[in-house]
């Protein structure tokens, strides 16, 4: 049985989600979902794409962050991108659906890329939500690693990561190892996020 608290609780969410004025913005622009918008602001701010970019877009369901990169690297670039769920086909994205939580799924999609060195890996990747961050964190912190390591493997020179996190127990750990391996590094909190959201996007350049 739901407990009444918790229904009111999803009633609640349901009824912002469907207000946000970036959920309607989506709506009436056929855009996937409201995550375009983040990255927008992000790449307005910092200037992240060029023509000509390979990217791979990690968590990419239901495939926004993919829709609003093809448009800006143009035909002569490639984006991979990778998801646990199915995503509708977007014209010039390849798309890798596998769990790479899973060491031999992550083997298969990193042999897939024949070598090919990526200009900008970006990860909108983030767990189910539980409400309980004792065991979300833990959660979100793997995923950041899981994203920190394949950036590693196939980012080129002055290649960028671009990646979701959240504020909260083991993230100050993992942000100095960012800073270790990276040259350029900063926080970001896009105004498009929702205020009371703990996300964070780390922007990182090697």
């Amino acid at each position: 049985m739901i407990s009444r608290k918790k229904s009111k609780s999803s009633n609640r969410w349901l009824l912002e989600h469907f207000q946000d004025q970036y959920v309607q913005k989506a709506r009436e622009n056929k855009i996937r979902s409201r995550a375009w918008f983040k990255l927008e602001e992000l790449d307005q701010t910092n200037k992240i794409f060029k023509t000509g970019m390979n990217v791979i877009d990690l968590g990419a369901a239901p495939g926004s962050w993919s829709q609003y990169a093809i448009q800006k690297i143009g035909k002569t670039g490639r984006i991979i991108a990778c998801d646990i769920l199915p995503i509708k086909p977007i014209i010039g994205v390849d798309f890798f659906q596998g769990d790479f939580r899973d060491q031999h799924v992550l083997n298969l999609m990193l042999n897939s890329l024949n070598s090919t060195k990526f200009h900008l890996v970006m990860s909108d990747m983030a767990p189910n939500i539980t409400g309980n961050f004792s065991i979300d964190m833990p959660r979100i912190i793997d995923l950041s690693k899981l994203a920190l390591k394949i950036s590693n493997y196939v980012l080129s020179k002055n290649g960028i990561l671009l990646l979701k996190s959240f504020q909260g127990e083991g993230f100050n750990e993992f942000y100095k190892k960012i800073k270790i391996l990276f040259t350029q590094v900063k926080i970001c909190k896009p105004k498009t996020s929702r205020s009371r959201s703990r996300e964070i996007f780390i922007l990182a350049t090697r």
